[in-house]
């Protein structure tokens, strides 16, 4: 196995230096990406803007102003950090899962590492379907939901006007970023478990009742009290579940076809051609 595993034994100096060399390179990363968002924090949280724009749109108040507060000195200096913190993350996260891939990599078998690369390349982009989906659908509908509760005034009325602060809103759509990334990542997990056979399709089927009930009670915790986006969390989280039930009814055929493969290749050479 020496040709498949790098089992050179390493002293434990030299894997604390591979680390901070990885570290390094990772925190690095993140720094230069925080200085370039920073200097850019108030175009990046006009684009965050957007959404809200597209539902004052929606409900019919295309002629009014779309307005935030900030009722804090150093509320929107500090928003401004968190947009930068939040685009280099999303910015230097390629180079930070390089990097652990870099520091596992030598410990893995040449088939343990093929295996797991597809799911390194398959996390951010699940990952990306799932703000893209928070940006260009739900978070437009959640604050046109919040909109539809404005009153314009008149008689008997006062004016109640929604002017969201800049730090509460960006909390909104980042929690709500979050929430979609780390709900998309389920066939990743259930698919790498069942790799290992922690899972099987057969039993993620059979507890599919319990997954529905939890995916919305995740959901009433990870998005704001309102149904709209409680809804929209927990129904792609159920046909997740259900993807990740056929992913693993797949690997578990893989894994079938591979141990006949073996089969068949261990009797073959026990058999082996006859001598003359």
């Amino acid at each position: 196995m020496s040709g498949d595993i790098e089992d050179r034994p390493q002293p434990l100096i030299e894997h604390l230096i591979e680390l901070r060399t990885r570290l390094v390179w990772a925190i690095g990363a993140f720094f230069v990406a925080f200085l370039v968002c920073f200097y850019f924090a108030k175009q990046l949280f006009n684009f965050l803007v957007l959404p809200f724009k597209w539902a004052v749109s929606w409900a019919g108040l295309s002629h009014r102003n779309v307005e935030l507060i900030y009722t804090a000195p150093q509320e929107f200096f500090f928003t401004q950090i968190k947009v930068a913190m939040f685009g280099a993350l999303v910015i230097a996260f390629p180079v930070i899962a390089s990097q652990i891939y870099k520091f596992v990599a030598p410990g893995l078998y040449k088939n343990e590492r093929a295996a797991f690369l597809p799911f390194l390349i398959a996390s951010p982009i699940l990952f990306l379907i799932g703000g893209a989906l928070v940006y260009f659908f739900f978070t437009p509908m959640v604050m046109w939901f919040f909109l539809a509760m404005e009153q314009g005034g008149g008689e008997g009325q006062v004016a109640i006007q929604l002017l969201p602060k800049v730090s509460e809103y960006l909390s909104l759509i980042m929690s709500l970023v979050f929430a979609f990334g780390l709900v998309f990542q389920l066939p990743v997990v259930t698919t790498l478990l069942a790799r290992v056979g922690f899972v099987t399709a057969q039993g993620l089927a059979e507890k599919r009742k319990y997954a529905i009930v939890i995916a919305f009670v995740v959901a009433a915790v990870l998005t704001p009290p309102d149904p709209v986006s409680q809804i929209g969390l927990a129904l792609p989280a159920i046909l997740l579940y259900e993807i990740s039930i056929y992913t693993a009814r797949l690997v578990e055929r893989q894994r079938e076809r591979d141990a006949l493969a073996t089969s068949q290749e261990s009797s073959s050479e026990t058999t082996g051609p006859a001598k003359g």
